[in-house]
C-alpha cells in the first residue's frame, strides 16, 4: 500500500508476531465535535487499531511508523497543520504506549510512503517539485470540500 503526503500524516501500525499491519491517512489532528470521519486523527487511529485487532493483532505488540506533516508552503513561519498533525500522532502513540520506531515528520518536502503490511517494512521517498502542486491541490480539495461533507467511512487497507 502507498500514499502521498504533504501536511497530512500517515501512521503505519504493525504486529510483528501476527504479521498484520495497516496504514491510515490523517488530514486533521484531534477529532471533530460530532464528526466520526477518519480524516480526523483520533478516529483514524482508533479505526486502524480496532481493525488490526480484528485481524488477530495484539495492541501490546504494535509498533508504529509515522510519516508526513511537512510544511509544503515553506513561506509560512507559524505552526502549520503539518506540525499539528505530527504532534498529535506523537502524543497519541505515547498515550497509547505504542512505540514509534521510525518517523519522518515535518520538514518542507512532500513524501511518498510505501508500506508492506505483512513485513512492517516502510519505504519513504521525497517527492520532487513536479508533484508539489498536485499535493497542495489535493489537500486543499479535501480541506474545502470533504470536511463539509465528511462521512463516517474512511480508507484503511489491511492484508
Amino acid at each position: 500500500m502507498h500514499t502521498l503526503l504533504g501536511s497530512c500524516v500517515a501512521v503505519c501500525l504493525y504486529d510483528p508476531i501476527q504479521s498484520v499491519g495497516g496504514m491510515n491517512h490523517i488530514l486533521l489532528p484531534g477529532s471533530g465535535l460530532d464528526d466520526k470521519s477518519t480524516r480526523f486523527g483520533v478516529n483514524a487511529m482508533e479505526l486502524l487499531i480496532n481493525e488490526l485487532m480484528k485481524q488477530g493483532g495484539d495492541r501490546r505488540r504494535f509498533v508504529a511508523k509515522a510519516f508526513g506533516g511537512a510544511n509544503v508552503a515553506s513561506g509560512l513561519k507559524s505552526a502549520t497543520i503539518g506540525f499539528d498533525n505530527s504532534e498529535f500522532v506523537r502524543s497519541f502513540l505515547a498515550t497509547e504506549r505504542i512505540p514509534l520506531v521510525a518517523q519522518r515528520l515535518g520538514g518542507h518536502q512532500a513524501v511518498h510512503v510505501y508500506f508492506t503490511t505483512n513485513s512492517g517494512r516502510a519505504t519513504v521517498r521525497t517527492v520532487d517539485g513536479s508533484l508539489l502542486l498536485r499535493i497542495i491541490h489535493a489537500e486543499n480539495f479535501y480541506w474545502h470540500s470533504h470536511l463539509a461533507d465528511a462521512s463516517v467511512e474512511g480508507e484503511i487497507t489491511l492484508f
